[in-house]
């Protein structure tokens, strides 16, 4: 009896372990519904909402509990490419590592796509450290491929990249797209209540932004994010209001009823992405306008 009774409290504490973030998120999505009613994205439904909540109750736990604590050295960097091609650089978000990119990178690897990742450390520092990271994921794609490569970031991470571009002289011209996956371009409603570097680099109207945007306009006046592919979600638990994850001038495309980790491994978002990685070696690098 004792036995049954420590093998049932076992079984609770996993389920506990697992699932319990479950509350968590759903006062996320009560706060998103709220949030973006003042948002000019379209609005997602209720049921919407309920869906995208349980998508994130499935995915979250093999990102969290499983890739990144146990597989994030999985699949390597400079892998040979087997095909000509453009390299993509991996960028994460906040509080993820590589093994966030795994199902991209057994994607690409049977394509024969060569590619780079960072570990965005420390973890809760400035977003301006991760510079060097990024810049040398760069150098090492462009080795394999000989051209320029393609960006890829989630959440966080797309700040990474911009922050990367406004710092490395030349950097623009080293690389020929920016694909970001639900970044708060503009902020997120949530980076209010963070107390660490990067997460308050993260709030609305916040200096660090604010920064970022005066010297990249400063740089580049001119079609300053004409090449970035940005996806954003009207049901990002994470990241919202929706349009925050947009920016001016940029391909801003829109997948409804997705919530955040979900949303970098949506069918679309993936599928897009890919083919515009597969036809990116048979035209030339677009040049932003100085």
């Amino acid at each position: 009896m004792l036995w049954d009774r420590s093998r049932l409290g076992a079984l609770a504490g996993a389920v506990l372990l697992l699932f319990g973030y479950a509350l968590v998120l759903a006062l996320e999505f009560v706060a998103v519904a709220r949030v973006n009613r003042q948002d000019p994205a379209p609005r997602a439904p209720a049921l919407a909402l309920l869906a995208a909540w349980w998508q994130e109750v499935r995915v979250a736990p093999i990102v969290f509990s499983w890739r990144q604590p146990f597989r994030w050295r999985c699949l390597p960097d400079d892998n040979e490419p087997q095909e000509a091609g453009v390299a993509v650089v991996f960028i994460h978000g906040f509080v993820c590592n590589r093994g966030l990119w795994l199902p991209w990178m057994r994607e690409l690897r049977a394509r024969g796509m060569a590619y780079t990742s960072v570990n965005l450390e420390p973890v809760f520092g400035s977003i301006d450290t991760y510079v060097p990271l990024i810049d040398e994921a760069v150098q090492r794609a462009q080795a394999l491929t000989g051209q320029p490569p393609v960006l890829v970031c989630h959440s966080m991470g797309g700040l990474a990249a911009r922050a990367w571009l406004v710092a490395t002289p030349g950097a623009a011209d080293r690389i020929r797209q920016v694909v970001t996956i639900g970044t708060p371009h503009h902020g997120t409603w949530l980076g209010r209540f963070s107390h660490v570097t990067n997460g308050r680099q993260m709030r609305q109207d916040g200096s660090w932004l604010g920064g970022l945007q005066a010297r990249e306009k400063l740089q580049r006046p001119q079609g300053t994010y004409v090449r970035f592919i940005c996806w954003y979600s009207n049901a990002d638990n994470i990241v919202f209001p929706a349009s925050s994850a947009t920016l001016p001038g940029a391909d801003n495309r829109l997948v409804s009823g997705t919530a955040h980790v979900a949303l970098a491994f949506h069918p679309r978002v993936m599928r897009e992405s890919l083919a515009m990685l597969a036809s990116a070696a048979s035209s030339p690098a677009e040049r932003t306008e100085a």
